[in-house]
């Protein structure tokens, strides 16, 4: 595990970690999803922490990207086969090194970036070959606030949530 200071990048797989993998797949064709607001909240955090954020996913869904833009993702990677190759790119693009980026996921095609990056997370519904691997595993759920939980995990441990809390901890 690297050091959490070095992450700049919390890379989150789509079905399963921001949802709980539920693909509601509507008459006209169109599919739903249901994302977690904690976690929406968290995102918004990270950011103004002054960390990045990207969505990885191995399908490819307006769900996602309508979500995407509600909390200003900036990168998103979406019909992605290879996560590992994808989150290679990533990296060769933004001149970050696998150290700088955590990542959370929840099944086998999370496996290899979980082992690559600096820090891998684990939801708690994960399989279990992605659990053994993982930094961290979570106590929540996919799409049940796994995703918050991992963020204030690296924001405590980075001494950067208490001044994230000063907005909602007023001096009276």
């Amino acid at each position: 595990m690297a050091n959490l200071a070095d992450i700049q990048v919390l890379v989150i797989d789509v079905d399963g970690v921001l949802t709980d993998g539920t693909i509601v797949v509507n008459s006209d064709g169109s599919e739903s999803k249901f994302f977690s607001v904690l976690d929406g909240h968290g995102i918004v955090l990270w950011h103004r922490a002054g960390l990045k954020v990207a969505f990885l996913s191995g399908r490819k869904s307006q769900p996602t990207e309508h979500r995407a833009k509600q909390l200003e993702v900036e990168y998103v990677f979406q019909d992605c086969h290879d996560k590992l190759d994808a989150i290679e790119k990533f990296l060769q693009q933004t001149k970050l090194t696998p150290d700088n980026i955590a990542y959370i996921g929840d099944d086998l095609p999370d496996l290899p970036v979980i082992r690559y990056v600096g820090f891998g997370a684990a939801v708690a519904n994960a399989v279990d070959e992605v659990k053994q691997y993982a930094d961290y595993v979570t106590t929540r759920s996919g799409g049940s606030g796994a995703v918050r939980e991992v963020i204030e995990y690296i924001l405590k441990n980075t001494g950067k949530w208490q001044g994230l809390m000063d907005r909602y901890l007023p001096q009276r």
